[in-house]
């Protein structure tokens, strides 16, 4: 018998998640990995001692503004106010990753994740310019809400407590805002979202194209119209689909997923349309991820949905949590129906509840900067000067 099915009235029988949350904890393991993978092999050029804005000096500017680093960490917690040194900011980032894998082997508990949170919140409070991109204070309110998705200690991948049900909404709730932000931002933005124009320009002028790009941009233009059709369908039509009966609310997850893979294909935005996945994989119950999922896993979980337990904590926590995303939402909800949204930003402290959106503005050329260095010691335009290219620029 699969998980949430009953032998005789299947249809009868409450959903359950637990191959959900198995799948949810998976992905967001990845992400984690990969965030800390690019840390450990940026985080020293960017802002180590010797790096392009060294967080020594970034902190000691601003203590005199917060006073004692304990009062700075109340407005930008990160570990780095009290060690902010090159040892320091590595053994952050291969931590983070080592525990990141943990996480993708299948092992994860909430202790597990408040680390990974904690950790990666110590770079992006403290990496100034930057962790100053959206997708890094996605990764905070989505690793925070993945902390209440699973036992305290129990890191087994599929442990005696089944997920709480509020937590899972809040993802729909993230995806809902995530999605329905960057629509709106589109729609009062760049007026070639509004005349269906956007993407003869957007495959060529993206921040980073990958090879597939140049393919996409010459597609013919009613194809391309379409296209942004596509958009609008998945940033504004679809988000209201979640929080709809299992069907629609299927349906819109399956839309804002697909739309997200088209978006893979098309460019290259690192692990954010990873990262804008993994909420979305909250539509979906074990009805469907027992339908895909390899047999061995699904009889796990189903092993693991019968011998099941309630837990208190578990429960009080989901609606503690609940409670507080609710309350914290009040800001980024009004800013996003607002004529004058402003995206990608923070309401508070700890990145709990955001604003998001992408694109808009559409670029109608593409203009890359090039560096260049020389060995003279004079820096001359007559010296011999070497051009150091982006290594993401296909």
């Amino acid at each position: 018998m699969e998980p949430g099915q009953s032998p005789t009235h299947p249809s009868l029988e409450r959903p359950t998640y637990w191959l959900a949350r198995f799948v949810i904890l998976r992905l967001l393991g990845v992400v984690y990995a990969v965030g800390f993978l690019i840390a450990a092999n940026q985080i020293l050029p960017l802002i180590g001692s010797d790096g392009l804005l060294p967080v020594g000096l970034f902190v000691d500017r601003i203590h005199p503004y917060v006073g004692s680093s304990f009062s700075g960490f109340l407005r930008l917690p990160s570990l780095f106010w009290w060690n902010h040194s090159d040892t320091a900011l590595l053994v952050a980032a291969w931590t983070g990753f080592a525990l990141s894998c943990v996480v993708v082997a299948g092992f994860a508990n909430a202790l597990l994740l408040a680390i990974l949170w904690g950790l990666y919140m110590s770079f992006v409070h403290l990496g100034q310019d930057w962790y100053g991109y959206g997708w890094e204070i996605q990764l905070l309110e989505t690793g925070f809400l993945g902390i209440f998705l699973c036992p305290l200690l129990d890191a087994r991948p599929f442990p005696r407590y089944e997920p709480p049900l509020p937590v899972l909404w809040l993802f729909r709730w993230l995806i809902f805002r995530l999605m329905l932000g960057a629509g709106l931002i589109k729609l009062r933005g760049d007026p070639a979202w509004s005349d269906f124009t956007a993407l003869y320009y957007h495959f060529e002028t993206q921040p980073l194209p990958n090879p597939l790009s140049r393919w996409f941009h010459f597609l013919p233009r009613p194809v391309l119209r379409l296209g942004v059709g596509f958009n609008h369908l998945a940033e504004l039509i679809a988000p209201w689909l979640v929080f709809w009966p299992r069907l629609a609310r299927q349906i819109g997850g399956t839309i804002i997923v697909l739309f997200q893979l088209v978006l893979l294909l098309s460019g290259n935005l690192s692990f954010l349309n990873w990262l804008t996945i993994i909420p979305a994989l909250a539509c979906f119950d074990d009805g469907f991820w027992s339908k895909v999922l390899p047999k061995p896993i699904v009889i796990r979980a189903a092993l693991a949905s019968k011998s099941s337990q309630s837990s208190k904590a578990m429960r009080a926590s989901a609606w503690v949590v609940t409670v507080l995303v609710a309350i914290l939402s009040i800001g980024p909800v009004a800013n996003m129906f607002s004529p004058h949204q402003i995206m990608n930003t923070s309401f508070d402290p700890l990145d709990l509840v955001n604003t998001y959106g992408a694109f808009g503005t559409v670029g109608r050329e593409r203009l890359n900067v090039i560096f260049e260095g020389t060995a003279a010691e004079l820096p001359q335009e007559s010296a011999d000067w070497k051009a150091y290219p982006y290594k993401g620029l296909p």
